[in-house]
């Protein structure tokens, strides 16, 4: 069973009770990052100057990631960025990921696929598996913050590991 498991890539999707463009805008305006699934986004048109957090992202731009209770920085570069439904990055090394947003009735559906995962057994274990845990956090958090207000993320360092961190 397991050798029919793709390891080099994966697909998740969320239905979020929010307009297209209002979750459009959580995945490329810094701040909007940082309300669900950032402890600090960063962008930087060059290597020095960084855009300020309430400005869009734009292909070319790289990014400094970091999250709450992690001590690790994922660094990479947006890909392509088309201000309306469409978005892509680089992610944990050479992975791509696609954020792919529709309309249907009164929910935007999410779709991120993550792949260009290298099948090493270390990248199976820690990228495939692991993004894979994460985003689906980070999903439902999407959610919970743009239809309800409750960010799920733990802040909390003496409560670590845990499910939301």
């Amino acid at each position: 069973m397991m050798k029919n498991f793709d390891w080099t890539q994966f697909t998740r999707k969320i239905a979020v009770k929010a307009p297209v463009q209002k979750i459009y805008d959580a995945w490329t305006i810094p701040s909007e990052l940082e309300r669900w699934f950032l402890s600090s986004a960063r962008f930087y048109e060059d290597s020095e100057k960084s855009i300020p957090q309430d400005r869009a992202i734009q292909a070319g731009h790289r990014y400094k990631w970091r999250w709450f209770l992690w001590d690790g920085e994922e660094n990479g570069k947006v890909i392509s960025a088309n201000g309306s439904d469409n978005l892509k990055f680089t992610f944990a090394g050479d992975c791509t990921v696609e954020v792919a947003l529709s309309s249907y009735e009164d929910y935007t559906i999410v779709s991120l696929t993550q792949k260009d995962i290298p099948t090493t057994d270390e990248k199976k274990v820690n990228v495939r598996l692991g993004c894979d845990s994460g985003w689906s956090f980070y999903l439902v958090n999407l959610k919970s913050v743009y239809e309800g207000g409750w960010d799920l993320r733990n802040k909390n360092p003496e409560l670590k590991p845990m499910l939301n961190n």
